[in-house]
């Protein structure tokens, strides 16, 4: 199964779509064979060598089990844990979880995929998107609730506007004591270039002058964004990534695939090999809202990760586009459900 990421359409949605219909068809019969471009420097494992992936149905069964039940500032009490890792080795595929689909259109045909809107996102934010239109120009159209006129207005944003310290401000245009915004995207790559045994290749989302203050500027405080670029003797590129708050049935999931993206971007226009994706979690928790949906996932049993490669004739950060990413081997449990997330 290879899939192009489909061309942009509007996508409105505080839910994730739903379709009734059979469970997806299961993976093909064990066999060596390639589906991947020979000439792609991503060491991906054949299909039949990669193993089943449970780490993120572990997380959610440790929340479920040992988590603590906290108010949440949405009207809905969630179940938390603080602290907890998972590491990506990307040899063993692409971290889409296979429990629901996230990579087929929904039946409508008038929608991308959440995995192409997660990649749109990604892209936007990279190159500085700080509004709605921004980032449905990338193909990202899952902002409208948090950018509604009631919910800009709390903050003194206009309606659209995510805010002077949101993502693609932060990445693109942090403010400084000189005056002049600085480009830490730009920076990151071309330090990357010139000194990669350096142990500080990092980026955070944070803009603390904006944000620890009753009158924050950003419709949402960053949850996830700071991340760290580590090079071995080998030519090999890990990212670590911290995440501050996740939500782990629906938002964590985009952010697997925002940041298993930007580590194949970042190793590509660099001239290194991805290697690992390690993720921490700070606040992960799932809303009660969304047990019974945690629960369907966890009755699936773990599947192999698939392969997604890149169109290697970009060779600028800033242009990757989602049909930039080709999707092979991707065989989900389950269609794709509606699962709430409290705003």
């Amino acid at each position: 199964m290879t899939i192009h990421v489909e061309g942009f359409r509007r996508m409105r949605t505080t839910h994730l779509p739903q379709h009734d219909g059979p469970r997806n068809p299961a993976p093909p019969a064990a066999t060596s064979a390639s589906t991947l471009p020979k000439d792609d420097p991503m060491p991906y494992l054949a299909f039949d060598q990669r193993t089943p992936d449970a780490q993120y149905r572990d997380l959610l069964r440790r929340i479920i089990e040992e988590g603590e039940d906290v108010p949440s500032s949405h009207g809905v009490p969630a179940r938390r844990i603080v602290g907890y890792l998972i590491r990506f080795h990307l040899a063993n595929g692409f971290p889409i979880i296979t429990e629901r689909d996230l990579v087929s259109p929904p039946p409508s045909g008038t929608r991308p995929s959440q995995f192409s809107q997660a990649l749109g996102e990604i892209c936007a934010f990279l190159n500085g998107a700080q509004t709605q239109a921004e980032l449905e120009g990338f193909g990202c159209h899952w902002w409208t609730e948090w950018v509604s006129e009631t919910n800009a207005a709390k903050h003194g944003l206009p309606p659209g506007d995510l805010g002077p310290a949101s993502y693609g401000a932060a990445f693109r245009r942090f403010p400084t004591s000189e005056g002049l915004p600085f480009d830490q995207i730009a920076a990151l790559i071309a330090q990357i270039k010139e000194a990669p045994h350096l142990r500080y290749h990092e980026v955070t989302p944070w803009i603390p002058q904006y944000l620890l203050r009753p009158d924050r500027r950003a419709v949402v405080p960053p949850c996830h964004g700071w991340f760290h670029v580590h090079i071995n003797g080998a030519g090999e590129l890990t990212l670590s990534h911290r995440q501050r708050s996740a939500d782990a049935p629906v938002g964590l999931v985009f952010n697997f695939i925002h940041y298993a993206a930007l580590t194949l971007m970042i190793a590509h226009v660099t001239g290194y090999r991805p290697k690992d994706l390690v993720y921490y979690l700070d606040d992960v928790h799932i809303y009660h809202n969304q047990f019974a949906h945690v629960e369907q996932m966890l009755a699936t049993e773990p599947q192999r990760f698939p392969a997604v490669t890149i169109d290697r004739s970009v060779t600028n950060i800033f242009d990757f586009r989602p049909h930039h990413f080709v999707v092979a081997d991707y065989y989900p449990r389950l269609p794709r459900l509606r699962i709430p997330t409290p705003l």
